[in-house]
């Protein structure tokens, strides 16, 4: 059988690495997913590619982007794609033209603002075609739902892009916490520099907030750590004010935190506390990117990681000292100068979502069966976007929310 298809929908950062008609100025200069679907090309893994966009203008700089920083740094990579809406064209449902040009069995993943997973993610599951969607994988608990239901209805795997699952640090942290009794408290905090507010200003305050943004990382690591507890409740509180004067919409929250109880499924008189925290206002010159790490304590021990300073530090004239992590995506070629970053769990997790795809095309693995593994699932995340559902609920009401889960029914109130 052919590999799968890959169409790319959405043509930002994450993706290409280009904004704003240049090359990003995070850590993801060359994006992600693009560079990651390139190389699964030329290792035979994933078929044609495509990408869609609103905008065709910017497939020109696009192209010759990836050719000056991809293709002529990694020994002539190809990089090739076919690209939607034609240049001369601005169209926002271009998706549905580029979902329809797929074949049978192909696959697409969706990194646009977060409004818009739940109807690219429904169209192309209506078509039979795999989808991948960064986190959070939707804005609401019902949506989550109504995408897990049609995804069975049409017998298609749907993969949330949960990254951290598959750092390595965090994922051996996972194993060990099973074996620390019942759980008891957890505590994360991620943070990126006020320079992303930049990046993300068109949407930041308006479509969507900091926790569906980061606070998801660290929620689906609790959830995937503790799969015998339910969240029953949430709490949020926000800080502003830093945003909105850096330009954001003045309802831009700085910072939230989300208090979450948790009580066991087979014992509700045993409870935890989870605490999760995000900002998009740290330091400009922090030295990292990414400020990542998490307290977690059972009822026999506990587990500490802090993910920010990975014992790699870079100094410059230019930046001052730098902390870097090619535990996540790895820039430098190999001896033969091709891309060698196969090892990063960025990678990792597109490449565990294809083979899943490839797997579930030759009858070789059932939906059911990948949801019984420790993959970021649409099922496995559900009460990942609970909480980050029932977060905004919390802040935008000023009161806490219920979530109760009777049976498998899932609803906030």
């Amino acid at each position: 059988m052919a590999p799968p298809s890959v169409l790319m929908v959405g043509t930002g950062e994450y993706t290409t690495g280009y904004v704003g008609g240049a090359a990003s100025g995070s850590d993801k200069k060359v994006g992600v997913v693009g560079l990651t679907f390139f190389d699964l090309r030329r290792r035979g893994k994933v078929g044609d590619l495509s990408m869609v966009g609103v905008s065709g203008s910017k497939f020109p700089g696009i192209r010759d982007h990836l050719r000056k920083n991809i293709s002529d740094v990694y020994n002539g990579l190809d990089v090739s794609f076919q690209s939607f809406p034609a240049d001369d064209k601005v169209d926002p449902d271009a998706y549905k033209a580029a979902i329809d040009a797929l074949p049978a069995g192909s696959a697409i993943t969706i990194f646009t603002p977060d409004p818009t997973h739940y109807p690219i993610a429904l169209y192309a599951i209506q078509r039979k075609i795999h989808v991948l969607i960064t986190k959070p994988a939707t804005k609401l608990l019902f949506d989550h739902l109504a995408l897990l239901e049609e995804s069975r209805k049409h017998g298609v795997f749907v993969f949330i892009e949960h990254h951290k699952r598959f750092d390595p640090a965090y994922a051996d942290a996972r194993a060990k916490a099973r074996n620390l009794g019942d759980f008891n408290y957890f505590y994360s905090y991620m943070s990126q520099p006020k320079s992303q507010l930049e990046t993300f200003k068109a949407w930041a305050g308006k479509d969507s907030d900091i926790s569906y943004y980061l606070n998801s990382h660290h929620i689906d690591i609790c959830e995937s750590m503790v799969p015998e507890y339910n969240p029953v409740r949430v709490t949020a509180s926000a800080s502003q004010g830093a945003a909105a004067a850096l330009g954001c919409t003045p309802e831009t929250e700085d910072t939230i935190t989300l208090l979450v109880e948790w009580r066991r499924k087979d014992d509700p008189t045993k409870i935890a506390t989870g605490v999760y925290t995000a900002s998009w206002t740290a330091p400009q010159k922090a030295g990292v990117h990414s400020n990542q790490y998490f307290h977690y304590m059972g009822s026999k021990g506990e587990v500490r990681i802090n993910q920010a300073k990975r014992s790699y530090d870079v100094t410059d004239d230019e930046q001052g000292l730098i902390w870097v992590n090619p535990f996540y995506m790895r820039y430098a070629p190999d001896e033969e100068g091709n891309f060698a970053g196969q090892t990063g769990y960025g990678y990792i997790s597109f490449e565990k979502f294809i083979d899943a795809v490839t797997a579930v095309n030759e009858g070789r693995v059932t939906l059911d069966q990948l949801d019984a593994r420790p993959l970021p699932t649409l099922k496995n995340t559900i009460a990942t976007t609970a909480i980050l559902n029932a977060g905004r609920v919390s802040l935008d009401e000023k009161r806490p929310v219920e979530i109760v889960n009777e049976n498998g029914k899932w609803e906030l109130k």
